[in-house]
């Protein structure tokens, strides 16, 4: 019997529900480089997944490569990948 109640524990667990996990987030976002002016829009994979959250990891990474974030259009799952992808060209999943 005692070796049930762990059992029972471990179902328990398994059933609640699992949050969103940050392999499944993605930021669209607009950036830009100076002199010359570029421009450029693109998709990155985030962890987090609210704009707000998004926002300083996004501009981060950018800014290692050196672009400037310009905004975080929106984060969104996986379901909006394909119909970004022509529009972001060589920035989908870049950085």
């Amino acid at each position: 019997m005692k070796h049930i109640v762990p059992i029972l524990a471990i179902l328990a667990l398994s059933l609640l529900p699992v949050p969103a996990r940050a392999a499944d987030c993605y930021a669209e976002y607009k950036a830009k480089q100076e002199q010359p002016l570029r421009l450029h829009y693109g998709v990155m994979q985030v962890a987090a997944c609210s704009a707000g959250q998004a926002t300083p990891e996004v501009a981060a990474r950018l800014q290692a490569a050196g672009w400037t974030l310009l905004n975080v259009i929106s984060v969104f799952g996986p379901e909006g990948l394909d119909k970004r992808k022509a529009d972001a060209g060589p920035y989908f999943l870049r950085f």
